[in-house]
């Protein structure tokens, strides 16, 4: 082919500093250990300043301190304020995660920038009662519940990272959103160190908003119901019924861009995908401007 990347728009993506930990989940039954994972990270919340989280994988029970199936969680904060992320991420783990039978949280960030102490939103759940034990080398806080019992590492590490990469595929097919998206996603579960927290999303955001007390609001101009009605104001491509875009979370700008690489080439040479463009804000809110044709040109990187 010869420009394989030719319906690729010359644009670039921003992207956020934020801080991350990765957890390791474990459990006993398959089905109760996704709904912990998933429950704990299904709500993506950084824009209106709470955690946002998503899925790495599993792991089998020979890669687990307990020997146990395993899922890798990541839970993501874009401030430094220490404080409010232990409390946030505490909420996803004693929501999500503690009230699930069986479950044990373990330490999984392997560059850790500094560690949180889990007792004193998490351990006290236990009202005084909760010890402190080993499984391996893992200083752990149980916590005695209904069904014996949760089972946490006392200090979890968390690290610097990037927050916010994405790209859009434009489609002309109803069917290529879910259908594409699934293929792109597929493709980012295959890097270590990356997560999709919003999945297919189908709510492109702006800054400028009229309703400021609810934050980021629809990005017009890309809305293709709107086409007719902004009277030259709409920036939807000819042919372009549908604008999905994908989020990346990731624990180094490496891993970002292989995620965006290898999803796009995942999904470019589909006739239903006109073009693919990335969302971003006129390159005066992040702090990273990331052109896509250098991510997918890879000598240019």
């Amino acid at each position: 082919m010869l420009n394989r990347y030719g319906k690729v728009e010359n644009t670039f993506f921003e992207a956020f500093n934020g801080i991350y930990t990765r957890l390791l989940i474990t459990a006993d039954d398959e089905d109760i250990l996704k709904q912990a994972v998933y429950d704990s990270t299904a709500t993506p919340g950084a824009v209106i300043g709470r955690i946002e989280g998503g899925v790495e994988g599993f792991v089998s029970e020979d890669e687990t301190p307990d020997n146990r199936i395993g899922a890798v969680a990541q839970y993501w904060f874009n401030s430094n304020d220490l404080e409010i992320f232990e409390l946030e991420l505490s909420y996803r783990i004693r929501q999500d995660v503690l009230v699930k039978p069986f479950t044990s949280v373990f330490n999984f960030t392997s560059n850790p920038k500094g560690f949180i102490g889990m007792m004193k939103y998490v351990g006290n759940c236990g009202d005084g009662f909760q010890w402190e034990e080993k499984i391996g080398d893992r200083n752990m806080i149980n916590v005695p519940i209904a069904v014996p019992d949760f089972k946490i590492e006392s200090e979890i590490a968390y690290s610097d990272g990037i927050m916010g990469a994405n790209f859009w595929y434009m489609c002309n097919d109803k069917n290529a959103v879910v259908e594409a998206g699934k293929i792109a996603i597929e493709a980012i579960s295959n890097v270590e160190g990356v997560i999709a927290p919003f999945g297919i999303c189908s709510a492109a955001s702006k800054v400028e908003t009229n309703y400021p007390l609810i934050g980021p609001t629809t990005n017009h101009p890309y809305c293709p119901s709107l086409k007719e009605r902004l009277h030259g104001g709409s920036k939807v491509p000819d042919d372009v019924k549908y604008i999905p875009e994908i989020v990346i979370n990731g624990i180094n700008k490496d891993v970002i861009f292989e995620a965006v690489k290898i999803a796009i080439d995942s999904i470019v040479d589909r006739d239903d995908i006109v073009k693919i463009s990335a969302g971003n804000f006129k390159g005066e809110l992040g702090d990273y401007n990331f052109k896509l044709l250098d991510i997918l040109n890879t000598d240019k990187v």
